[in-house]
């Protein structure tokens, strides 16, 4: 039975090729060897596990092989080659600073330089973990490593370039090595895993490059540790079993309950995954994460930033469609927040739970900025009145513009002075019936309602479809929007069918369609449908409707906000407002509001 050596010791690269994801560095190398511009020193500094050290006794052997290869790599057969291969070789000094950073042991050492070699071109000196040489050790170090003899080479080695003295530096090339990437780890296993017969899914080892955070040593590490424990068959489930790590499914079963505003069904899955032996900490971290590749997957640009498996990143994309972008970064935000928070409270489980009742009652949550917007804010955001006739004091528009936002605003603002009206394009001057207002008329009061500008370029769509002779009836539009809710629910799309189920839908003859929503953030999925809902109509209806949005907002819930900066006990009084059975989940297990 042969000797069993770790894949770390087994498969250490031994030329400049086979060393992974550091190409930068080994050309640059391999250039200096072939054009004979050694430097006297070099600094290699980065991470633990990229290959520091493999890279410094690569370049200590091929620089003493008699007969190397035209690509300037060591031969592996002539005598030194042979005496690396063994540790045998007397032209290789290797120092752990760690243990001997004393100024005794640096004088021990700049007492061998003097002795010439005896065979090879070189003497090389590697001192790794350099920064660990206390300051005297250094000031000793320095004579010797800006005039050393021809034929000795120092190669220094740290993971903490910061701790080295700016004069230590000066006297160095420095060669920063990069964390190794996940793609470029996920290769090198498959072929060890090749060679040492492992079944290994690609899944499983991503997962394991993902965790080893662009260590190669640790990726090694674990690739060994999960084959004893699995017979060599790596498969995506016993891999994050191993690796105490809760999967993508977990994750997006738990943000369909969020987003459906299931606490009970989130609190289960909480204790589904305690009861496994998970740390909340390692929880919110996975939270986080996943929300953080849904917010990548809203923009298709930066999807290629997901590190994920292959055949998880099709899932994001579809899951993202699902969730507004303002509740992600809320969501984070909360998250980000309760990670902070987590080390220093007592209860850490119920600590948790309040997070994910927050993040439950998310869509509920009325911010102060949705309540209401003044006419001076409103200009900031590049909104415009636009007056509906020359003698009138307010400025209101009948709109009927496809995907219009209407926003409700308090009588205060309804009598404001018109500002200069703006430029309409031609094709609504062609109807100047509608536009040209007798200066007798007076506007009636009323909610004013807001043009933005993005809605001037599709005036003239919009004055076309108006002019359209089909009109749709409520019984009709009723019809059409249940058929669309079925498709929802057969396309398994639940959360944007919940929140479709929280909105109210209004028909006005002959074409407009409004949705009626009691917060911004579910206007929001109304929104982000209008296009979907429009191409449906068309088809379902055989005519072009105008999609329409409005909020308004719950009176008990805008009273009981009074300011944007909510305490933690007025944050509850809001969320038991709209769901009391939380009231009776916090009696029940006899929870008390965090200050």
């Amino acid at each position: 039975m042969s000797e069993y050596i770790v894949s770390a010791r087994k498969y250490r690269p031994q030329t400049f090729d086979t060393v992974v994801g550091q190409e930068h560095i080994t050309t640059t190398l391999k250039n200096a060897i072939r054009n004979q511009h050694l430097a006297h020193a070099y600094l290699f500094c980065g991470p633990r596990g990229v290959g520091k050290t493999t890279c410094a006794r690569i370049l200590s052997k091929t620089i003493n092989c008699t007969s190397p290869t035209a690509d300037m790599e060591a031969c592996g057969v002539c005598d030194i080659c042979q005496s690396f291969k063994n540790n045998t070789s007397f032209n290789v000094f290797e120092l752990d600073a760690a243990s001997n950073n004393s100024v005794d042991d640096i004088r021990e050492l700049t007492s061998q330089v003097r002795f010439a070699l005896q065979h090879g071109k070189y003497k090389v000196y590697i001192i790794d973990e350099v920064h660990m040489l206390s300051a005297s050790a250094f000031n000793a170090f320095l004579k010797m490593l800006e005039e050393p003899p021809s034929y000795a080479i120092f190669i220094l080695a740290t993971t903490e370039k910061h701790k080295i003295l700016p004069t230590i530096l000066s006297r160095c090339q420095i060669f920063d090595f990069k964390r190794i990437t996940t793609h470029d780890i996920v290769n090198h296993l498959q072929s060890i895993a090749v060679k040492e017969a492992m079944v290994a899914q690609e899944a499983s080892l991503h997962i394991i490059a993902q965790k080893s955070e662009g260590c190669m040593r640790d990726a090694l590490s674990m690739l060994d540790r999960i084959a004893s424990f699995t017979n060599g068959i790596l498969t995506y489930n016993n891999t994050m079993e191993h690796l105490n790590l809760l999967d993508a499914d977990y994750y997006f079963e738990l943000t369909d309950n969020i987003l459906s505003q299931d606490v009970s069904g989130t609190l289960l899955l909480l204790d589904k995954a305690m009861e496994k032996g998970f740390e909340g900490d390692v929880i919110l971290g996975g939270l986080g994460e996943h929300c953080r590749n849904l917010l990548l997957c809203k923009d298709i640009r930066m999807a290629r930033l997901l590190d994920v498996p292959g055949a998880l990143k099709p899932v994001y994309l579809e899951k993202a469609n699902q969730a507004p972008p303002s509740f992600i970064l809320s969501a984070l935000n909360v998250i980000s927040q309760s990670e902070l928070e987590y080390k220093n409270t007592n209860n850490r489980r119920l600590h948790v739970e309040m997070c994910l009742i927050r993040l439950c009652y998310l869509l509920q949550a009325v911010k102060g900025s949705q309540v209401q917007i003044s006419g001076a804010d409103e200009v900031k955001k590049n909104c415009y009145n636009v007056d509906n006739g020359a003698q009138n004091g307010s400025a209101t528009v009948n709109s009927a513009f496809e995907g219009q936002h209407v926003v409700h605003e308090p009588a205060a603002f309804i009598n404001t002075p018109a500002r200069a009206p703006v430029a309409l394009p031609p094709a609504v001057y062609a109807q100047p019936a509608e536009l040209e207002t007798p200066p007798q008329r007076r506007v009636p009061a009323g909610p004013a309602r807001k043009l933005s500008r993005d809605m001037l370029d599709d005036i003239e769509t919009t004055v076309i479809a108006q002019q359209r002779k089909s009109e749709l009836t409520k019984q009709e539009a009723q019809e059409v929007f249940s058929q669309y809710m079925d498709q929802l629910k057969a396309d398994n799309k639940s959360m944007i069918h919940a929140q479709f189920l929280l909105m109210r839908m209004e028909v006005y003859p002959p074409d407009e369609v409004r949705f009626i929503s009691p917060s911004e953030l579910i206007d929001t999925y109304a929104l982000n449908q209008r296009s979907t809902l429009l191409d449906f109509f068309r088809e379902k209806a055989n005519m072009v409707v105008r999609i329409t949005t409005e909020i308004q907002i719950d009176d008990a819930l805008k009273n009981a906000v009074k300011s944007t900066n909510l305490s933690k006990s007025e944050m509850f009084e809001v969320m038991a407002t709209k769901n009391p059975q939380l009231a009776v989940l916090r009696e029940k297990l006899g929870m008390q509001l965090e200050y």
